[in-house]
C-alpha cells in the first residue's frame, strides 16, 4: 500500500506525524485528527487511515499510562470503551464494502463540529448529567463509528467528558482508553476483511516513531498549564490564529 510512495510523500507523512504527536500530547489527544486529513491531501482515506492506526495506538496507549491512577479511569468509564469498539469495528467494515470517498466529508463535518465546540458546550446537556450511563452508551458509539469510517471521533467524547466536568488527567486517560479499543477494533477488521497485511502495517514503524516523539514534546507542554488553560485550549486549538 505504502510501496508506491515518493520520497516527498514521505517526508510530508513524517511531518505530519510529528506535528500530530505534538497536539496529542498537549491536549491528550487529537492525532488521527490531525493527522488523517493532512494525510488525505496525498493519498485516499482508507490508506490515511491505515498509515495513523498503530501510531495512534501508540501515543494512546503511552498517554493513558503516563497519566497514572490510570485504574480509577478504568473503573468508572469501562463500559464506554466496550461500546466504542462496538461502533468502530461496525464503522471499520462498513468503511470496507463502501466507496471510501464519502467518508472524507463525514471527517471534515466532524472537523467543523469539533471547530464548534464552544457553540456546543452552550447547548442544554442536564440530560446527559442526569443520565451519564445512557449517554456514555449513545456517545461512545457513536464516536466509535466515526473513529471506523473517518478516523476521527474526539468531538462526541468532548462534549460528553467535559460535560461531566472531568479534570484533565482523567479526561485525557478516558478518552485514550475509548481511541485505544476502537484503534484495536479496526486493526482486527482491517487485517481480517479488508486485505490489510503485515508488511503494510510494519511500513508504518517509522510514523509510530516520529509521532511517539512528538508526543512527549506535547506532554512537557501540557504540564506547564492549569486545568483552566487547559480546557481552553481543548476547545479552540483547531482554530489556530482565531482563538487568540
Amino acid at each position: 500500500m505504502t510501496d508506491a510512495f515518493p520520497v516527498v510523500v514521505w517526508l510530508a507523512v513524517i511531518v505530519i506525524a510529528a506535528v500530530a504527536g505534538v497536539v496529542h500530547g498537549t491536549l491528550g489527544l487529537g492525532f488521527p485528527l490531525v493527522a488523517t486529513p493532512f494525510l488525505t491531501l496525498f493519498t485516499d482515506i482508507k490508506t490515511a487511515i491505515v498509515l495513523t492506526i498503530l501510531p495512534s495506538m501508540t501515543v494512546q496507549v503511552i498517554s493513558i499510562v503516563r497519566g497514572g491512577n490510570w485504574e480509577a479511569s478504568i473503573a468508572r468509564f469501562w463500559q464506554m470503551p466496550i461500546y466504542f469498539a462496538c461502533g468502530g469495528y461496525l464503522g471499520t467494515r462498513v468503511l470496507i464494502i463502501s466507496d471510501p470517498a464519502p467518508f472524507t466529508l463525514l471527517l471534515v463535518a466532524i472537523i467543523v463540529a469539533y471547530l464548534n465546540l464552544e457553540r456546543l458546550g452552550k447547548l442544554d446537556w442536564s440530560a446527559l448529567n442526569r443520565h451519564p450511563r445512557l449517554f456514555g452508551v449513545l456517545f461512545a458509539f457513536g464516536a466509535g463509528f466515526f473513529e471506523g469510517t473517518a478516523n476521527a471521533s474526539a468531538p462526541p467524547l468532548v462534549i460528553f467528558f467535559m460535560a461531566l466536568r472531568l479534570p484533565p488527567t482523567a479526561m485525557v486517560q478516558a478518552m485514550n482508553l475509548c481511541f485505544l479499543s476502537g484503534k484495536t477494533m479496526q486493526v482486527v477488521a482491517l487485517t481480517v476483511n479488508g486485505g490489510i497485511t503485515s508488511a503494510s502495517w510494519a511500513a508504518t514503524l517509522p510514523i509510530i516513531l516520529i509521532g511517539a516523539a512528538g508526543l512527549f514534546g506535547g506532554i512537557a507542554l501540557r504540564s506547564r498549564v492549569d486545568t483552566g488553560a487547559y480546557r481552553v485550549w481543548l476547545k479552540y486549538a483547531p482554530r489556530g490564529n482565531d482563538a487568540a
